[in-house]
C-alpha cells in the first residue's frame, strides 16, 4: 500500500506537466533500468545461496519429508487413497551435459530473482502507466500493486505446495513396466516445477483481470453467472491437466481453489458494476 501512496504523490506532483515523446522514452528507460537492477540484485543473492535453494526449495517437493507430502500421506490414511502418499522418490535426476549443473544453477538464480523482484518490477511499470490515467481511473485502480503481488504469491505458493508435489509424485511413480527405471534430466525437473508454480501465479490473477475487464465494460457479473457452468467444466479440465494423477481427491484439491477464484471474480465484477452505475448517475 505504501508503494501506491507514493505513486499517488508523484501523480499529484506531475499533474499538469506535459512531457514530450522523448521525455516519455527517457522515463521508461529509467523504470526499466531500475526493474532490471532489482532482478539482478535478487539473482545475485540467489546465486550466493544456490546450494541451499536447490537442496531445500527446488528439490523439496520431490522429498517424502516435504510438508505437503507428509500431509498427503495423512490424507491418504484417512481416505484410503494410497496413491496420495509419496513415501520415497522413485526416480533419479541426471545432468547429461558438461555445463548442465552450472546452467541449472544460473537458471534457478534467475528464476528466483524474477520471482522475488516481481512486486517491485510491477510497481515500476505502474509508476510509468499511472500518470497517463484520469484521476477517477487512478483512484479506482488504487492498491493494484498490492493486490497483484498478493495474488501472484498466493498462486505461486499454491503451485509450489499443492500442485507441484502431486504432479511430481505421480509422474515420478508412473511406470509402464517395473523393468523401466525413471531417470530424468535435471533441466526437465526444474522446467516442470517452474511451469507449475508460475502458471498458478498467473492463474491467480483472475480477480484482477476481471476487475480491469469489468471496469472497461467488457465483462459483467450477469455474464459470469450465466456461464458459470461452462467455467466449471473448463476449471475441471484445467485441474485434470495440471494434476495428472487420476484420483479424484488430487483433482479436487486443485479444483476447489480455482472455483473459489471464479466466485471471488464474480463478486469483484459485481462491485465494479455498481461503482460504474453510481458514477453514471
Amino acid at each position: 500500500m505504501a508503494l501506491d501512496q507514493e505513486s499517488d504523490k508523484e501523480l499529484d506532483e506531475t499533474e499538469g506537466e506535459e512531457m514530450t515523446f522523448l521525455d516519455h522514452l527517457e522515463e521508461l528507460r529509467w523504470h526499466i533500468l531500475r526493474s532490471v537492477a532489482s532482478i539482478l540484485i535478487f539473482t545475485i543473492a540467489a546465486w550466493i545461496f544456490q546450494k541451499e535453494i536447490f537442496g531445500k526449495v527446488i528439490m523439496g517437493p520431490s522429498k517424502s519429508e516435504f510438508w505437503t507430502n507428509r500431509m498427503l500421506c495423512k490424507l491418504a490414511d484417512a481416505t484410503g487413497v494410497e496413491g496420495l502418499c509419496f513415501k520415497q522418490a522413485n526416480f533419479i535426476l541426471q545432468s547429461r551435459e558438461v555445463s548442465g549443473q552450472f546452467m541449472m544453477a544460473l537458471t534457478q538464480s534467475i528464476l528466483v530473482g524474477l520471482l522475488f523482484s516481481f512486486p517491485y518490477f510491477f510497481w515500476e511499470i505502474w509508476r510509468f502507466v499511472k500518470p497517463g490515467l484520469k484521476i477517477t481511473e487512478a483512484k479506482a485502480a488504487r492498491g493494484a500493486v498490492f493486490w497483484v503481488s498478493l495474488l501472484f504469491f498466493m498462486g505461486v505458493s499454491f503451485g509450489y505446495f499443492v500442485v507441484s508435489p502431486m504432479a511430481i509424485n505421480f509422474l515420478a511413480s508412473f511406470k509402464l513396466d517395473e523393468s523401466i527405471q525413471n531417470q530424468f534430466d535435471i533441466s526437465d525437473y526444474i522446467s516442470l516445477l517452474s511451469m507449475m508454480t508460475l502458471a498458478c501465479g498467473l492463474t491467480f490473477q483472475l480477480p484482477m483481470i476481471t476487475y480491469v475487464l469489468s471496469r472497461v465494460g467488457v465483462l459483467t457479473p450477469s455474464f459470469m453467472r450465466e456461464y458459470r457452468r461452462h467455467a466449471v467444466v473448463v476449471i475441471l479440465i484445467v485441474a485434470a491437466v495440471i494434476t495428472p494423477s487420476p484420483d479424484m481427491i488430487s483433482q479436487l484439491l486443485v479444483t476447489i481453489p480455482l472455483l473459489g477464484l471464479y466466485e471471488v471474480s464474480i463478486l469483484v465484477s459485481a462491485r465494479v458494476n455498481r461503482q460504474r452505475e453510481a458514477e453514471m448517475l
